[in-house]
């Protein structure tokens, strides 16, 4: 039997004495699951994404993703891992507006060591897949959201990583792009692409994620697979 790709087992999170953003959180998520995280303002999606980025620490319980501890991880073991094994798409793309889309998209094979031709052929790949090639010269500025995110999107691809984190992916979209973009990651999942994302957008929810998890007050308060019937 295969071990899930992320294992969270009794995870709690405490900022100050307050009410934990997470609270006794169990969760385990398969290889080639899409997993839609969804909850108020405050429950605590924000926390979980970044605890399963490795950018935020648990204050107890264990976080593995891919089989690394990340709880036990030093500072460069962590960048390591997001370099090699995630992707990362954000709600206002975080692109580099004096890079080139074919440069921002290359960015990730640069700073992982990627032999440049290897790295140049799989970002013309990815653009045009993701219906951007024409762009590839243009600046991120010149283009739509919509575009922005496909764009961003490449970038997280690029080095092939296990599992694709995407944080509000259509916060920041028009409908017509929101619809877009919920397309494009629902295509990847059935194409094997293993995806969290956290979102407000029920509609992505529904027409892309094969499970949803409801965090209320930092604990997990429904949890509900998709069936092959809906």
């Amino acid at each position: 039997m295969t071990a899930p790709i992320i294992e969270i087992r009794d995870v709690n999170k405490k900022y100050d004495e307050g009410r934990p953003a997470l609270a006794d959180v169990d969760l385990e998520v398969n290889a080639g699951d899409a997993l839609a995280v969804l909850g108020p303002s405050g429950s605590g999606k924000s926390t979980l994404l970044n605890m399963i980025a490795g950018l935020d620490r648990p204050s107890e319980g264990t976080v593995t993703v891919d089989g690394l501890r990340l709880d036990r991880q030093g500072e460069a073991a962590l960048a390591r891992y997001r370099r090699e094994r995630i992707g990362m798409v954000f709600q206002f793309f975080n692109l580099l507006d004096d890079l080139t889309v074919e440069d921002n998209v290359l960015l990730p094979a640069q700073l992982a060591g990627r032999p440049r031709a290897l790295a140049r052929h799989r970002a013309a790949h990815l653009l045009e897949r993701l219906g951007v090639a024409r762009h590839a010269r243009a600046f991120p500025g010149r283009l739509s959201g919509g575009e922005r995110q496909r764009v961003a999107v490449a970038r997280a691809l690029m080095n092939r990583p296990r599992l694709l984190l995407a944080d509000e992916p259509t916060g920041a979209l028009d409908s017509a792009s929101a619809a877009e973009v919920r397309e494009l990651l629902a295509e990847l999942n059935q194409e094997g692409q293993t995806i969290v994302l956290v979102t407000h957008d029920t509609a992505l929810a529904a027409s892309c994620a094969t499970r949803t998890v409801e965090l209320v007050d930092g604990r997990i308060a429904r949890d509900v697979v998709r069936t092959v019937a809906e």
